[in-house]
């Protein structure tokens, strides 16, 4: 062998490794293959760049908002949709992200990207903690309509602990709780530059951030559910006791992908503590654990592109409506569940894209 043959053998496995999940990017654990679904997904996102340059920095900054959620949806897509275990507690993660990253960035500063460094270490902290209730209650055997009990039990519980520390003991260095009025005064997330930090605030700058995140979870959840871990998944989904005899410890990976979906939800509740400089217990509330799920369901739980583009329609949909009044908003939110599970219980974007697929098949 040469010395250039030498050189490039350990580079050859890397490629063959990288084509293998590229080429998981389709699979049968998700919808939509091929060049036509790949140049409607880049001219989505293309209309998704361009959108700021036709609006103003306030509405931008409220699409940044949608955005936000997105993580919280795609995960709770991979625990309920893919995995089969209802999950009320991602707003429990989401909570508890926030506040760490509000306790880590008013310590440490914004300086020289900080916030990128608590924003890893929220995230981090929101996913361990899903796996430590995962384990218990996986390895416990805890199935079926308990998971939704012990889920919603544990964000309540977050949620009144974090009500009641107002006092000024209740504070963590120089963060102060606040009880039910909520933490603030974090700093926004920040880019080192030359001359300076670059501060990404509520608008066109972090919106581009935030779209680019998005894209890459939601390419790298299709790739990671398309390979085994993904078909072990839903094989668990339809058949537990089956996919056990076959061999696979069917509560680690349960406890895997409730992690996973920990993580992404406290990613989202990093960002939203990052976007709006604040985070109230009221976050961890019985409506906020309800509303993901309204968000999957009509969505499409059970693929992550319905999951996605669902969820921000729903998101966007519900912000439109509070300027009538939250408790309407709230009510049109019920009525679409129940218009989903009634009539199309695999989910509003689903059905349509799975109609458009077989209209678009018998074309070609």
């Amino acid at each position: 062998m040469s010395r250039a043959e030498a050189l490039d053998a350990p580079a050859a496995p890397a490629r063959s490794r990288a084509r293998q999940w590229l080429s998981r990017l389709e699979g049968p654990q998700t919808m939509g293959r091929g060049p036509a679904f790949w140049v409607a997904m880049a001219a989505v996102v293309l209309a998704a760049a361009v959108y700021p340059l036709f609006s103003n920095d306030y509405t931008v900054g409220n699409a940044a908002y949608f955005l936000v959620w997105t993580f919280m949806a795609m995960g709770l897509g991979v625990v309920w949709g893919y995995c089969g275990a209802l999950s009320f507690g991602q707003t429990a993660f989401f909570g508890l992200a926030g506040y760490a990253y509000g306790v880590i960035t008013i310590n440490i500063g914004s300086a020289y990207g900080l916030t990128w460094l608590a924003l890893i270490l929220s995230v981090g902290l929101g996913g361990a903690f899903a796996l430590l209730i995962g384990y218990f209650m996986f390895y416990g055997r805890i199935k079926g309509v308990f998971i939704g009990i012990v889920t919603l039990s544990v964000t309540l519980v977050l949620e009144t602990f974090m009500a009641q520390t107002a006092g000024p003991q209740w504070a963590i260095g120089a963060a102060r709780l606040n009880g039910f009025n909520g933490m603030s005064g974090m700093p926004p997330l920040t880019v080192p530059w030359f001359g300076g930090d670059v501060v990404l605030y509520s608008g066109t700058a972090l919106y581009y951030v935030l779209l680019a995140m998005v894209v890459a979870v939601y390419l790298g959840l299709r790739m990671l559910l398309n390979a085994p871990f993904g078909n072990v998944l839903v094989a668990i989904r339809e058949n537990p006791e089956r996919t056990e005899m076959l061999g696979y410890d069917i509560r680690l990976y349960q406890m895997l992908a409730f992690g996973l979906g920990g993580a992404l939800a406290g990613l989202s509740g990093a960002l939203y503590t990052a976007w709006g400089q604040y985070i109230t217990p009221s976050s961890m509330g019985l409506t906020s654990a309800a509303l993901p799920i309204v968000w999957v369901a009509v969505g499409g739980r059970r693929d992550i592109t319905a999951t996605l583009l669902g969820s921000v329609l729903v998101i966007a949909g519900f912000q439109a409506l509070t300027i009538y009044g939250s408790q309407y908003a709230l009510v049109v939110m019920g009525a679409l569940l129940v218009f989903t599970v009634m009539v199309t219980p695999d989910g509003v974007v689903a059905t349509l894209m799975q109609r458009l697929g077989r209209i678009f098949g018998k074309a070609g």
